[in-house]
């Protein structure tokens, strides 16, 4: 029987974020997840589209909160609304605490990481998040 597939998504609007993450998931967690990459919002939903699309579980989704047009929070509300089961980190510098707040309350955000961040303490939350979904 066929492994299901499951993706990881990363959204941020700074390219070296997004690669970093992508880096340190993929030397962590190797080829367990399809590692996908989005810069902006509606560019994160067109990845997740296309994902489910082609089979994918979506398993986590890690947002920045500050970026053009959408913030981080209400993407990820939206997400849990389409998605309740999708793990959603938040990583920002500079998410206003109301925000934060709300993610928690209306996303069931898992965590909240400030950048920058310390590689071990994603993995960590990470490897909690998936434990918990019994991906591990």
């Amino acid at each position: 029987m066929a492994k299901k597939k499951r993706a990881i998504l990363c959204v941020d609007d700074e390219k070296i974020v997004l690669d970093s993450l992508q880096e340190q998931l993929s030397a962590t967690f190797g080829d367990e997840f399809e590692y996908e990459i989005a810069e902006s919002v509606e560019e994160a939903w067109e990845v997740i589209e296309d994902l489910v699309a082609d089979g994918y579980e979506m398993v986590l989704v890690i947002s920045d909160w500050l970026m053009p047009k959408v913030k981080g929070d209400k993407f990820l509300i939206d997400l849990h609304k389409k998605y309740p089961n999708t793990v959603k980190i938040m990583l920002t510098g500079q998410a206003d605490p109301e925000a934060v707040k709300n993610a928690m309350e209306n996303a069931d955000l898992y965590a909240y990481i400030r950048k920058p961040w310390k590689a071990e303490q994603l993995i960590e939350y990470v490897n909690q998040a998936l434990k918990e979904l019994g991906l591990k």
